[in-house]
């Protein structure tokens, strides 16, 4: 299957790439910067030849979150998911190809405290909320061209190269690990090695389209994360950080990302029938640090 990926060169992009290669899969490479095949999202421009032949089209873009969001922060956030999306939708639209899979993220749902989500839930509140609906709604050309369209909302990928580990890794090693707030905030996680696996999955079974949760169906709390990161680093975790002063120090961003409970499951991929390699958060952690 000849494959174009957007986002290639990120943190699942990367592994994701590799693997389909090894696959024996045809992996183009969409960049901003040069290389294989070049596009500008901005002014809807795209190599000529990049959708050449292509039977897929994989969209992984969109800048990283941040720890406080400002206005313009906020407008990056969204531009750099909304426009790509856009772009590559209408492409596939009008190329007539078959399959488009594009990130989105478990954040849909909005707060979901201790209930058990699947897809088939609505969307929730908030600005993560608003922008995971806007993002799965720009791949509207491609769905009403007939392609099957699959919309992967993401929960916290748990790799050793970055991600959600990246900044809380060394504050483990020094001792400094504890829970966020009550500690009671669902967190779902999903290990690299599954979240790559998985989109494999899902672009070589063509009887799955629509939203497909990407986590371990096992979500976990924010305490039961943090005693979990802490036993694996060999880490006493004895601190606490008050919800109180989340909110003074990251504004919006604690209320969005550090407190909100997301208790999603992945009944989608479960029903189609992908096994995850990694079912604890111990190994999943372990394997990834």
């Amino acid at each position: 299957m000849r494959v174009l990926v957007a986002g290639s060169h990120g943190l699942i992009g990367t592994p994701l790439t590799k693997t389909l290669r090894e696959a024996g899969h045809d992996v183009r490479r969409l960049t901003r910067g040069g290389g294989e095949f070049s596009w500008d999202p901005p002014s809807g421009r795209i190599d000529e030849h990049a959708l050449d032949g292509v039977d897929a089209v994989i969209n992984l873009c969109g800048s990283p979150m941040g720890l406080r969001w400002s206005a313009a922060r906020k407008q990056m956030i969204v531009d750099s998911r909304i426009e790509p999306t856009e772009v590559l939708a209408e492409a596939v639209a009008e190329r007539g190809i078959a399959t488009m899979i594009n990130a989105s993220g478990v954040n849909f749902y909005g707060d979901t405290g201790s209930r058990i989500t699947d897809e088939s839930a609505p969307h929730g509140e908030g600005f993560l909320a608003g922008l995971c609906q806007a993002w799965e709604s720009a791949t509207g050309p491609a769905a009403r061209s007939g392609a099957r369209v699959v919309r992967l909302r993401t929960g916290l990928v748990l790799s050793g190269h970055g991600g959600l580990l990246g900044p809380l890794k060394p504050l483990f090693f020094l001792g400094l690990g504890g829970r966020l707030g009550n500690g009671q905030q669902y967190m779902p996680w999903i290990s690299l090695a599954d979240q790559v696996a998985a989109i494999q999955f899902l672009l070589e079974h063509e009887s799955v389209s629509g939203p497909v949760n990407m986590c371990n169906p096992e979500p976990a709390t924010n305490a039961e994360f943090t005693k979990a990161l802490g036993r694996v680093l060999h880490r006493p975790t004895p601190w606490w950080v008050p919800g109180i002063a989340l909110r003074t120090a990251l504004g919006e961003t604690a209320e969005e990302m550090a407190l909100v409970s997301l208790r999603v499951v992945p009944a989608v991929l479960t029903k189609a029938g992908f096994t995850f390699t990694h079912t604890t958060l111990d190994s999943a952690l372990a394997a990834a640090l």
